[in-house]
């Protein structure tokens, strides 16, 4: 059964960690517990990784200058994250996990389709995390002397698929505890290493960048929101549905937002004063963007590096193996949750693998891997907020479960706007890094924005044209359907404990 957020109340208690054994069920009231602030401690612990400053390089790679891209920082890292605190108020308002609340859009079976498309973007994402932390791990013991090689990065490997499948497996009570430990570990580490490497920031090199097109500064922008919160969005009711349905939307909102925003903006800050004063460092982060860290650091710190590195990886890792176990189940696979997050953690490792022993091009594959998702999430995410904002009552937990209740078996309309956003956002980003992603951008021509060439190929417009078409579509096209289930009566509390 699944226990209350690690508070230190609940510590002081000393209740026994348990594995989590709910799926998809419904979360009982007298389970829910806690308040908003408790949100802070796993979104903090998920995104204080020193990843994070090597979104300083990324940005810069849109070539645009140190205000630009930090400009695109700050709005795409918040905006994004306060589309996860938006999304979040659905699980205080529900009871189940957010791949299950957006059937209340599509439908119980129609929820498939963005069930599938969010189990591929979370797996991704864990998978590439896994795969940083092996190599950052062979980075640093190849500059202590301690090997490296191959042997060296199969012991990472293995430790950090571990850590992360255990993670998944045990579930929300653990995740919660090893999240409060990653952030204060992490986060003082994290100030350790911007002490110690500081004398390598040239504000006068910085400060001469020159400034990039407004195409590329919406580029980066782009960038930023798919790197950062448009990558939880799926994900973002699966722990606020622990706390009471009382819990004030705005704290959860807030809370959310903030908890996963201060890292990253804090991080990115410093990332591109680093990247922008040395052009060396950013190009090796292109290829290395944990590893090439190392290399401005003292030899004595390149432990306690290596376990800044490797705790806020895995900490993002988890709660995304968490997070695929459920979106797998709610895509139709009948498997209890602990088993959904043991197999994601065995495509986890293989794609690790991949990553690690086979891939030339990491920030290439990565970008696209992001850009590429990043349409059809933002499409979902439009449609879910949209549907979310018209309703005035919180989700019927039994009609959730049953193709015959309020919500339908399939809505043909979210589906249909997924598709259309999804097509029309792909026609509209390029990906020319990576090669089996470039029959994208074939609206960019027609429409006369200059075609995969032009001053808009990598603008990534399209994911933001996925968003406000599944917003704007569904609030034109559903609100008749929203306000028939909300005139229906509640179903039977008897049939909820069935559920």
């Amino acid at each position: 059964m699944a226990q209350s957020p690690d508070t230190p109340g609940n510590r002081a208690t000393g209740r026994q960690l348990q594995m989590e054994t709910h799926g998809l069920d419904v979360i009982a009231d007298a389970e829910r517990k806690g308040s908003p602030r408790t949100l802070f401690w796993p979104w903090f612990g998920a995104n204080v990784s020193v990843l994070g400053l090597s979104y300083g390089s990324f940005a810069l790679g849109f070539r645009t200058s140190f205000w630009q891209s930090l400009a695109a920082g700050v709005i795409g890292i918040v905006f994004s994250f306060l589309l996860c605190g938006f999304v979040a108020v659905a699980g205080k308002r529900g009871s189940a996990p957010t791949m299950v609340l957006s059937r209340a859009a599509y439908g119980v079976r129609g929820n498939r389709l963005p069930s599938v498309i969010s189990w591929v973007l979370t797996v991704g994402w864990e998978t590439v995390l896994c795969a940083l932390a092996t190599l950052a791990t062979a980075t640093v013991f190849g500059r202590l002397g301690w090997g490296g090689g191959t042997e060296t990065k199969v012991v990472a490997l293995v430790l950090v698929g571990a850590l992360t499948v255990v993670g998944g497996v045990m579930g929300f009570d653990l995740i919660m505890r090893l999240q409060t430990v990653i952030t204060v570990v992490t986060g003082v580490l994290t100030v350790v290493y911007i002490g110690l490497v500081a004398d390598h920031i040239h504000w006068g090199t910085v400060s001469a960048l020159p400034s990039g097109s407004a195409q590329e500064f919406i580029g980066a922008l782009v960038f930023m929101m798919t790197g950062f919160g448009l990558g939880w969005v799926n994900a973002a009711a699966d722990y606020s549905r622990y706390l009471p349905r009382s819990s004030s939307s705005r704290g959860v909102i807030g809370w959310t937002t903030f908890g996963a925003s201060l890292a990253p903006l804090l991080l990115l800050v410093f990332g591109l004063l680093l990247a922008g004063s040395s052009t060396k460092l950013s190009v090796a982060i292109a290829a290395d963007p944990i590893g090439a860290l190392t290399t401005i650091l003292p030899t004595w710190f390149l432990v306690p590096f290596a376990v800044v590195a490797v705790l806020g990886l895995v900490g993002g890792a988890v709660l995304d193996i968490y997070s695929s176990g459920l979106a797998l189940l709610s895509a139709g696979i009948r498997i209890p949750r602990y088993v959904a997050a043991f197999v994601d953690g065995v495509l986890m490792i293989a794609g690790s693998i991949y990553i690690v022993f086979f891939a030339d091009d990491f920030l290439g594959q990565f970008m696209g891997f992001l850009t590429t998702l990043g349409v059809p999430i933002a499409a979902w995410c439009g449609i879910m907020l949209a549907d979310l904002a018209m309703r005035r009552r919180d989700y019927d937990d039994v009609d959730l479960y049953r193709p015959a209740g309020r919500y339908g078996d399939m809505a043909a309309t979210p589906l249909l706007l997924t598709l259309a956003a999804t097509a029309l956002g792909w026609g509209l980003v390029t990906n020319s890094a990576a090669g089996w992603l470039d029959w994208q951008g074939y609206l960019l021509a027609p429409l006369g924005l200059g075609g995969k060439s032009g001053a808009w190929a990598y603008a990534n417009l399209g994911v933001l044209a996925a968003l406000a078409l599944g917003f704007l579509g569904t609030l034109a096209l559903t609100r008749t359907r929203v306000r028939a289930q909300e005139s229906q009566a509640p179903s039977p509390s008897d049939a909820g404990a069935a559920v």
